[in-house]
């Protein structure tokens, strides 16, 4: 099946949607992090001294040209399967709005980390072809390396003719405790790896979305209600207004923030910062003496590489407010704050030596987040 339309919107002020506009949805499931499995078995402080957690995005940016980043986030919780191949193959995958590539396990891979995912068998496929160039992934802790091919990709019900995607011939060894199987990169063109095109482009250029934007909605607990919605918005996931936001770079879904106050004081950005929406990431992260002020201002302390604060004082704890294009985005204590059954309670907020800020899942949970290819712009509203 694949749709064609013919009219696109002006702009985002015209998206109140028609009933018949068809919205392709792919649920995603909130399942278990790689930390929470790691915790359960006692293993997490040994895993963290191996694979500290480097937000590699941004470290290099000559090496956007031959590697894509990828980040090893232990807390990524949010899966959604697609499938690739005539028949079919399955798989789960994180949908990343931090990068770009479609990857999966292939079974020419025989690291440990494939071993225990699905693996895409391109002999099985007769629609598959091979793209003969290779394809290198780096992470902070180790890298993917494979070959790249090309296969229809069925995403939300929509089948991506000709879709590139990376197949792994070996894997770093922290992808073993990661749920998914692959990634699947929601960013622009420019960030892929190898010049592949990102299949949101495919979708673009085959017609087979209405408008040409995708939405995000993440659940706060509940394992199942998450959503990525292909072609428009889904009015069900929040209330209120759209705050539209121009892109200040067309790489990552990059924005400027102006400010971030504490109780009606600066604690970060001040005179403004540049800051991604990453569904790739799960927390807030940002540089080192911003990130401590913030955690001194919500009355958080240092303990085990985490900001820890006392469980029976998130009820007291001050809310963290994003000034953005002129709007206020508030996060309350109860969405920045995690709680460990083994742990306590920690907040989602972690340093980097970059000066390039991260809204991850956190800040996504709390503000449905819409990606305009077509005005080159996100739109926040509040969740429901």
């Amino acid at each position: 099946r694949s749709w064609t339309f013919d009219q696109k919107p002006a702009g985002p002020e015209l998206l109140a949607q028609p009933d018949f506009v068809l919205l392709h949805r792919v649920p995603l499931i909130k399942g278990k992090s790689a930390r929470e499995s790691l915790e359960e078995q006692g293993l997490w402080n040994e895993y963290k001294g191996k694979f500290p957690f480097n937000p590699t995005r941004f470290d290099d940016q000559s090496l956007y040209v031959s590697n894509e980043q990828m980040t090893n986030d232990a807390d990524l919780a949010y899966f959604g399967v697609i499938s690739i191949g005539t028949p079919p193959q399955s798989f789960t995958v994180i949908f990343d709005t931090g990068s770009s590539n479609l990857w999966i396990p292939s079974v020419y891979c025989s690291s440990a980390a494939c071993a225990n995912h699905k693996r895409f068998n391109p002999s099985l496929s007769s629609t598959f072809k091979n793209a003969g160039k290779s394809l290198s992934i780096r992470y902070g802790t180790g890298s993917m390396t494979g070959f790249e091919g090309f296969d229809t990709v069925v995403v939300g019900g929509i089948p991506v003719k000709n879709q590139i995607f990376g197949l792994s011939q070996s894997e770093a060894p922290f992808m073993a405790h990661m749920k998914a199987d692959g990634i699947l990169g929601l960013a622009y063109p420019r960030l892929a790896a190898s010049q592949a095109t990102p299949v949101f482009d495919n979708m673009m250029t085959q017609h087979l979305v209405n408008q040409d934007m995708f939405s995000v909605y993440l659940t706060r607990n509940s394992a199942v209600g998450s959503m990525v919605t292909f072609g428009g918005v889904d009015t069900n996931h929040y209330s209120g207004q759209i705050a539209w936001i121009p892109l200040s770079s067309q790489m990552y879904w990059q924005i400027t923030v102006d400010s971030v106050t504490v109780n009606g004081q600066i604690v970060a950005c001040n005179g403004g910062c540049q800051a991604i929406v990453d569904t790739g990431t799960s927390n807030i992260v940002g540089p080192q003496a911003d990130i401590s002020s913030m955690a001194r201002a919500v009355g958080a302390h240092s303990a085990n590489g985490d900001n820890v604060v006392n469980c029976n004082n998130i009820n007291n704890m001050p809310s963290m407010v994003f000034h953005i294009h002129g709007q206020a985005f508030t996060l309350p204590a109860s969405t920045y704050v995690r709680q460990s059954t083994y742990y306590g309670c920690r907040t989602g907020l972690q340093s980097s030596s970059s000066d390039l800020w991260i809204l991850g899942d956190i800040f996504i949970r709390q503000y449905y987040s819409i990606f305009s290819r077509a005005q080159n712009m996100v739109g926040l509203a509040l969740a429901r």
